[in-house]
């Protein structure tokens, strides 16, 4: 269940850190400039082929809602990423996961200047999450990933693959919460959390 823990200064634990930076940035920081691990006159983010999103369009929607974006009908969409905020996608993935929403590389294929890698997202379900209440088991999910970085390792092109259906598939288990269930506890749970960064370990 813990995390891979990669020799100083691999290639693996460069990937990790990197992706890493980004993430934290890009939920924490409200200035693209401010961004010290991409280049933002050129950075994109690419996930399942669906055309890029620039650093500025990332930034405004925040990064679960642009990994977690569709293009099915709404009502077959079980996360409607056009529906949420920045906020609001932020909240509800930290009142699932109140002890963090880890990233890890698990393998790198190859180095710089195009870094070809696979990832695991993962955490326990221990908040409620969109009206389902936590199971306490952990949600996974696997992807590949490419990085397109300059000289200075600093990141142009995100391109990501992954199934969000594994993602949903756990959290989406749990019963539904009733409105009487709801109340006092989901609030506290939800504030109590909404401060945690969702990929730290």
């Amino acid at each position: 269940m813990s995390m891979q823990e990669w020799p100083e200064g691999s290639l693996e634990e460069t990937v990790q850190n990197a992706v890493k930076s980004w993430e934290m940035e890009v939920s924490h920081k409200v200035r693209l400039q401010d961004f010290k691990s991409i280049n933002p006159e050129k950075f994109k983010l690419i996930v399942n082929g669906r055309e890029g999103l620039t650093g500025e369009e990332t930034l405004k929607i925040g990064s679960y809602n642009a990994l977690l974006k569709n293009s099915l009908p709404k009502e077959f969409q079980y996360y409607k990423a056009d529906e949420e905020t920045f906020e609001s996608s932020h909240e509800g993935f930290r009142s699932a996961f109140p002890r963090g929403f880890a990233w890890e590389v698990i393998s790198v294929y190859s180095g710089p200047p195009l870094i070809a890698f696979k990832f695991r997202h993962w955490g326990i379900f221990q908040g409620p999450f969109k009206g389902h209440a936590p199971t306490g088991e952990k949600v996974e999910f696997f992807g590949l990933g490419t990085l397109k970085v300059d000289k200075s390792l600093k990141v142009e092109e995100v391109e990501i693959y992954y199934d969000p259906g594994e993602l949903f598939a756990g959290l989406l288990k749990g019963p539904p919460i009733s409105e009487s269930q709801t109340g006092d506890e989901d609030t506290a749970q939800c504030s109590a959390t909404a401060h945690g960064c969702p990929f730290k370990k």
